[in-house]
């Protein structure tokens, strides 16, 4: 199991065998495997990326000095030290300068909950306390770093991949069709998996498995909890000058490490602003970007990422993504992403990290700010209903019965659902013939009508309970695929809560003279004061790649027809007729067939790599 996923770890590694019964462990040795006595029914094992005290002190399990209480750490903790003069008062004697130590002793200082409640950072976290004889389990608030667990007859078990689960004796990988409906429609299925019997811990929750009680869930941290207060307001000016004060000292934060570091640049306004920030902060140190670009000018920002490096005077290396690799890298990727490859621009992510590996071992990204600040254009849709592209767009494709679209449109529930969907109804039943609406949206609509607060806030809570895991996942994945450990200041606990003292005008203007809307205002605002308007007021791009011409590439071509397309005809779950039909015009089907196919293809890969074998 841990070395199937020695990419996350490649430093240490530690497995410790326990028992909640009879509240004893030891340290096991890594080398050779050996026989484990039967009073000893659990085992927990960790690789190591060192980042903060690189030594043996750091090692993983790490155990109290009695050792009863036994803790394993994936992430970072960006406050940690702000406790330890407390620690040390309270005589808690710490052999590291890691971040581990200083959450364990928070343990046992304020129990499980109190402590996850104080954590600022990237975590999933297990402890497993023999004094109590239970196990807790905890994701961190936004799901930033990845937690699965496996629950089937006698056997419990919890991992930060997929992967590991396939060493367990009788498991046995089998889809979860009744997830592919709305798999098909959203991309995703809400910190769930594909696979039966395995569970994503939602992101802002924790578990405790008891041995005689068995497992139960908690929720600690719900963004829900948050609603607009804005009578403290204070002018733009004044707001945009504290939103940058909160964000640096995030930034600072995060730039805590033992080992080189560096920031994901992609030339937007969101990736440069870390930029800029991290930039300030490490005068005296010459900071290094990294970047993905392409040949195609209409997808490479590569004018605007020269700009930002030119501006700040920093280092600057700058990866091409071409066909050849995109093709011989895509199962790569989807053996490291263990679900579909749903974005089809996660290979550059993979790319991005392979090659910054070369460099650097954190880095500082932009990914959040969309979810956060309301970035997404999808949200002047449902903001302003009647007066947008989609919505004209909608109708047009809808000539044959006008009507029923515009009572669905109406639905300002179905809009909000329907924003980050990446397939409509119709198109989906080309995919699969028995395809149900009701079973991909339902539990979706449930979320969303769950939610307080104006419409601009309910779609940002609904965006960073649906959308944002999803990317968080995949940065994690491709990152650690190459031993990267990507941080996110956008998502730090403070600079969320201070988004929701900002009034909506700040994050989000119409000008209905001009028909002019602009999302995240304040940052673009924020960017302005280092990079002008003109970079920062343009039209936003997202990180789109040159699917259509990738796929035409004549190796892909012969992988697609040759492996992907027949795999689709012989499985039966897919319309085969649609499938081929797309595939073979792949020059003249507009952009929904394409998204289409390539979620066909995507899924089909993964199927291939992860339920069709017993052994991975």
């Amino acid at each position: 199991m841990l070395k199937s996923q020695k990419h996350r770890g490649p430093d240490d590694s530690g497995i410790r065998a326990f028992s909640l019964k009879s509240s004893t462990s030891f340290e096991l040795p890594i080398v050779e495997p050996v026989a484990i006595e039967e009073n000893f029914e659990g085992i927990i094992g960790f690789n190591r990326l060192s980042i903060l005290d690189l030594s043996q002190n750091g090692h993983q399990p790490m155990c109290s000095s009695d050792g009863r209480i036994i803790l394993t750490l994936n992430g970072e903790i960006y406050n940690a030290f702000d406790f330890k003069p407390e620690l040390i008062a309270d005589r808690f004697h710490f052999r590291s300068t890691t971040d581990t130590e200083v959450v364990l002793y928070l343990y046992i200082k304020y129990g499980f909950r109190g402590m996850v409640e104080k954590l600022n950072g990237m975590f999933s976290i297990v402890i497993i306390d023999l004094n109590e004889g239970n196990i807790y389990i905890a994701r961190d608030r936004f799901g930033i770093k990845p937690m699965y667990y496996y629950l089937k007859d006698e056997v419990f078990a919890f991992s930060s991949e997929l992967k590991s689960f396939y060493y367990l004796k009788g498991f046995n990988a089998s889809l979860n069709a009744e997830l592919l409906d709305e798999y098909l429609m959203y991309r995703n299925n809400i910190n769930n998996t594909l696979i039966k019997d395995i569970y994503g811990l939602e992101p802002g929750h924790y578990l405790t498995y008891d041995h005689e009680k068995g497992l139960t869930k908690t929720k600690y941290f719900d963004i829900n909890d948050y609603s607009r207060v804005t009578h403290h307001v204070k002018s733009f000016e004044e707001e945009l000058y504290k939103l940058k004060s909160i964000l640096s000292k995030s930034v600072k934060s995060q730039l805590m490490s033992d080992v080189k570091l560096g920031c994901q640049l992609s030339g937007g306004v969101d990736s440069s602003i870390v930029t800029w920030l991290a930039n300030e902060i490490k005068r005296d140190n010459l900071l290094e970007s990294v970047s993905v670009v392409f040949d195609n000018p209409k997808f490479s920002e590569s004018i605007y990422i020269n700009q930002v490096v030119h501006s700040l005077g920093i280092v600057s290396h700058q990866f091409p993504l071409k066909a050849d690799f995109y093709q011989q890298n895509l199962e790569h990727a989807t053996w490291h992403f263990e679900g579909p490859i749903n974005h089809p621009n996660t290979i550059g992510l993979y790319l991005l990290a392979q090659r910054a590996k070369e460099h650097v071992t954190v880095l500082l990204s932009g990914e959040g700010a969309d979810e956060i600040f309301g970035g997404y254009g999808r949200i002047n849709d449902v903001m302003y209903p009647y007066s947008n592209r989609r919505f004209f767009y909608g109708l047009k494709k809808s000539w044959s019965n006008p009507i029923a679209y515009l009572k669905q449109h109406a639905d300002p529930v179905f809009r909000a659902i329907s924003g980050n969907a990446f397939m409509t109804k119709t198109m989906a039943q080309m995919l699969k013939p028995d395809f149900n609406y009701e079973c991909a949206s339902t539990a979706r609509r449930e979320i969303y009508e769950s939610y307080s607060g104006s419409t601009f806030d309910k779609q940002v809570k609904y965006e960073v309970n649906t959308y944002l895991p999803d990317l968080l996942l995949r940065q994690d994945k491709m990152s650690m695929a190459h031993s990267i450990e990507n941080r996110v200041p956008f998502l730090d606990n403070n600079v969320v809560a201070h988004s929701f003292t900002l009034p909506v005008n700040y994050l989000f203007r119409k000008n209905a003279i001009k028909g002019l809307f602009f999302e995240k205002y304040i940052l673009k605002k924020l960017s302005a004061l280092a990079f002008g308007d003109k970079f920062s007021f343009r039209n936003k791009m997202g990180f789109g790649i040159p699917l259509r011409e990738f796929m035409n590439n004549p190796a892909f071509n012969a992988y697609l027809n040759e492996q992907i397309i027949p795999g689709i005809a012989k499985r039966g779950l897919l319309n085969s007729d649609s499938t081929t039909y797309w595939a073979n015009n792949l020059h003249q089907i507009d952009h929904t067939a394409l998204s289409s196919l390539w979620i066909a293809i995507s899924l089909e890969i993964w199927i291939q790599k992860f339920i069709d074998i017993d052994h991975l």
